[in-house]
């Protein structure tokens, strides 16, 4: 079966369940799992290029990194001769409206200042050998149950690689590859809608996953992080330590230490639709990473694959300063390159009888890495909201592709958000050994505490 007629029996067969809510699957035969050896990516994706060429084939990926490349130094732009093929802007919007995303094409109406300078596509995406391994075993084994709301026997891999509803490719989207564990500081702020910066956050990140660790038996426990923030001056010294329970993000604990109190108490809600408070309440806590949580709020559906123009390879953008890439209302065109791939798109709406402010929600996930690399959102009025996109990386010594910083526009606030970026701290993402658990407890927390 070619990938585009099991695309076409996995979406037919998701037409059934008339928005999947109550469907649980078992994984595929082996036979159709050994696609991923053959005409599908080990990840997913489909090996092929399109028909037009301009979706090269994929090959392997970036698997290699230059020599003597230590992991948390800024990472070299692969593509730094390569010029822009042509650029998407207010003028010639029309011509490539269907391979944009809504918030996309919203930017270029607002602002004259915007547009999307195309490249030349690169499937750099890759992964160790043991992810791929793991993926494979995924394929035939994980399954969801609880109307698709969690899921097992998935580990070290892609839970469901071959997606056959919203709610398994929702699953990808949650678990995707950027390593066991990593250190990343960070900058994030707020832009106003006079276009004025303002630093909300600088924090220093740690987080692990056991789901993504290499062999042994998964005991629940999906990821580990503790977040340490040492600006703004107000903010100096307070830290966040949480524990991510699998699959049900309902039983996540988080501890918060701030300076003023010198204890380590249980923090509030962090979750759904709370306003995040490392952007000032620009956003949501389940809005990190394009989406993050409990699945239980929404109904899942997965529409099908599309060819759309969206951010990838940009490890430019990480080399420059914040001023540089962080303009007055929205992040400098000439320092973002996006590309043409094939995405899966998923919409999230809202389920009976559950709330969140966001009522719906259009995901893409790009088919070689399942990141989330442009989301659209709308309100309970059916209004546009909110636009969020992914900056993709390579990171050639994982080896794998990751996305350090994510920027939110509101288009009722007329204001931005640009966080977690990096190109001005002292690590670029530092893939580490294992840490011991200890380390993400309140108790180490307390331990260290600046008092």
């Amino acid at each position: 079966m070619t990938p585009t007629k099991f695309i076409q029996a996995l979406l037919a067969a998701t037409a059934i369940l008339a928005g999947g809510a109550a469907a649980a699957f078992a994984g595929v035969s082996a036979q159709e799992a050994s696609a991923l050896k053959s005409t599908l990516m080990p990840l997913g994706g489909e090996r092929a290029g399109n028909k037009d060429g301009t979706i090269p084939a994929w090959d392997g990926g970036y698997a290699k990194a230059p020599a003597g490349y230590v992991s948390g130094q800024p990472r070299a732009d692969p593509f730094a001769n390569e010029k822009p093929l042509f650029s998407i802007t207010a003028a010639n919007v029309g011509r490539y409206r269907d391979h944009i995303s809504d918030g996309a094409a919203l930017l270029l109406k607002k602002f004259p200042t915007f547009r999307m300078d195309v490249y030349a596509t690169h499937r750099t995406a890759s992964a160790p050998q043991w992810v791929y391994d793991n993926t494979l075993k995924n394929a035939t084994s994980a399954q969801t149950y609880n109307g698709g709301l969690a899921f097992k026997d998935a580990i070290g891999g892609v839970p469901f690689p071959m997606p056959k509803d919203g709610f398994e490719a929702a699953w990808n989207m949650e678990f995707v590859w950027r390593g066991v564990t990593y250190y990343f500081p960070a900058k994030s702020y707020a832009v106003t809608s006079n276009g004025e910066p303002i630093l909300v956050a600088q924090v220093k990140n740690w987080e692990q996953s056991p789901y993504w660790a290499r062999g042994g038996k998964f005991s629940g426990l999906a990821e580990m992080y503790r977040s340490r923030t040492i600006g703004p001056p107000q903010k100096n010294g307070e830290e966040l330590v949480g524990r991510r329970k699998f699959p049900d993000g309902a039983s996540d604990q988080s501890w918060q230490y701030l300076p003023g109190q010198r204890r380590v108490r249980k923090a509030p809600s962090i979750g759904y639709d709370e306003p995040n408070f490392f952007l000032s309440g620009i956003g949501q806590f389940d809005e990190y990473r394009g989406f993050s949580g409990p699945l239980n709020r929404y109904n899942w559906k997965l529409v099908g694959k599309r060819e759309m123009y969206i951010p990838y390879n940009n490890n430019r953008y990480y080399l420059q300063k914040d001023a540089t890439v962080i303009g007055p209302h929205h992040i400098n065109p000439g320092f973002v390159r996006w590309e043409l791939h094939r995405v899966w798109v998923v919409e999230a709406t809202l389920a009976t009888g559950k709330r969140n402010v966001v009522a719906k929600r259009r995901f893409y996930l790009d088919e070689d890495t399942w990141y989330p690399v442009n989301i659209d959102e709308w309100d309970a009025q059916g209004a546009y909201w909110r636009f969020l996109m992914d900056l993709p990386m390579v990171a050639a010594e994982l080896p794998g592709v990751i996305a350090p910083s994510q920027v939110l526009y509101d288009f009722k606030l007329n204001e931005y958000a640009p966080y977690f970026q990096i190109g001005e701290t002292d690590k670029q993402v530092q893939f580490l050994p294992l840490l011991p658990e200890s380390f993400f407890t309140p108790d180490a927390v307390a331990s260290e505490a600046v008092r």
